[in-house]
């Protein structure tokens, strides 16, 4: 009976010991790649951070399943983008049943608070329009410039959840800011050669990371957001691209990437696929390994 019981109570523990994480971890929760790499390198050991999408993955389009339900159910904190690249998170909060991750919990962190948007629609926009974004383009993560914002914003809100770690992550997040600012001004001085220079994308998810850089992002190959791009479109397009000495079309991982480089072909540019985020494209596995990769690509096609 006594080796029946020490059995029954270490099944227990073990069972235990994968349901929650040690005592001083925070079980963090985010909605994309980017926003994993930046709460790990503010939250650093504290933290054991989850991300409910790939980096291959268009996160505007994701399956609620029942494991991404659990993950919610069990975190202490659930950082999303904002800005509705991930509308979606709503449902599966209140569908996760966890009070602490919902919208105005004390655990939920909105990374876009104090960005500075750009792209915001003017005038009344419905679906007609496509996929548009009413308050702005949400992909400000591949704005290395803008990673001071948002880290800033997680600090604040991990420390909400567990103020005895503030200087921690504070002292997590200088050094992370140090050594971006170091590879900024790296990526500023490859870039500076292509300044002014009219980029085309397929979908407007590099319109920070362009910007930053002093790159001109003239037109999307879709017409409308999310919507396959008209014949006529296409066609503007190309002869728009030759009077405009376009020479690159970016796209992403999962754009067509056949229709991508028809287009590049026809106007004399070259089609490259960028990381969209972390984990988007082999050697892109780190937060700054995102960025170099993009700056490298884009230099080489641009050169």
């Amino acid at each position: 009976m006594r080796l029946a019981a020490l059995v029954f109570a270490l099944l227990t523990l073990a069972a235990g010991a994968g349901d929650a994480p040690a005592a001083a971890t925070l079980r963090v929760v985010t909605t994309t790649t980017d926003l994993k790499a930046l709460t790990e390198a503010v939250g650093g050991a504290v933290v054991e951070v989850e991300s409910l999408t790939r980096g291959t993955q268009n996160v505007h389009d994701v399956e609620l399943r029942p494991s991404l339900m659990l993950k919610l159910r069990r975190a202490d904190v659930l950082v999303e983008n904002g800005l509705e690249l991930d509308a979606w998170i709503d449902v599966a909060a209140r569908g996760a049943s966890n009070a602490k991750i919902l919208a105005g919990g004390r655990g939920r962190i909105d990374a876009s608070r104090d960005v500075p948007v750009i792209d915001v629609p003017a005038g009344r926009v419905d679906r007609s329009h496509g996929d548009v974004h009413p308050q702005g383009n949400p992909h400000f993560s591949l704005d290395p410039g803008l990673a001071p914002l948002v880290t800033q914003t997680i600090l604040e809100g991990l420390a909400r959840v567990a103020p005895a770690h503030q200087a921690v992550f504070a002292k997590n997040r200088d050094a992370f800011l140090a050594r971006l600012a170091d590879a900024l001004a790296q990526w500023t001085r490859r870039m500076e050669p292509f300044k002014g220079a009219k980029v085309v994308s397929y979908h407007a998810d590099f319109n920070y990371f362009l910007r930053r850089f002093g790159l001109v992002p003239l037109a999307n190959l879709e017409d409308r957001p999310g919507i396959p791009p008209s014949p006529g479109h296409l066609a503007r397009l190309i002869q728009q691209m030759k009077q405009e000495r376009v020479k690159v079309v970016l796209l992403e991982p999962w754009s067509d990437r056949g229709l991508a480089e028809r287009v590049a072909g026809d106007a004399g540019a070259r089609a490259i696929v960028l990381a969209t985020g972390v984990g988007a494209v082999t050697g892109a596995e780190t937060y700054l390994g995102a960025l170099e990769y993009n700056v490298r690509a884009l230099t080489e096609a641009l050169r």
